[in-house]
């Protein structure tokens, strides 16, 4: 399995307030990762992430701070989101993930520059 097939995201829990960590698939353009929420707006982590937008992205084992967004509207980026994660981790696994990439809440995280 190739080594960029995760990051790690860490939310602030929205009602405990302490940090989660959890292990995700994403796919990279430039400054910005893509996610995908296969349960949609019910994903803890998406709804924490809806209450504190600022989180931590560990990807090739370097944290880095981030903000992140909800792509709920049907524009480029959306599609953007939805194309790179799919295509990235179709051509790695023998499931069909085309409803999973259709029906899944894509997410952005806005990485911030390194100092």
């Amino acid at each position: 399995m190739p080594s960029d097939d995760y990051c790690y995201l860490t939310t602030t829990g929205r009602r405990s307030g302490t940090p989660h960590r959890i292990e995700i698939w994403y796919a990279r353009a430039g400054e910005t990762l893509y996610l995908m929420a296969g349960g949609r707006r019910s994903s803890d982590w998406v709804q924490n992430l809806s209450v504190e937008p600022a989180v931590t992205v560990e990807v090739d084992g370097a944290p880095r701070p981030g903000t992140a967004r909800v792509l709920d509207d049907d524009g480029p980026e959306t599609d953007r989101a939805r194309r790179l994660v799919f295509e990235k981790y179709s051509a790695r696994f023998d499931e069909d993930l085309t409803s999973w990439r259709d029906a899944a809440l894509p997410v952005a995280i806005d990485l911030s520059p390194t100092g």
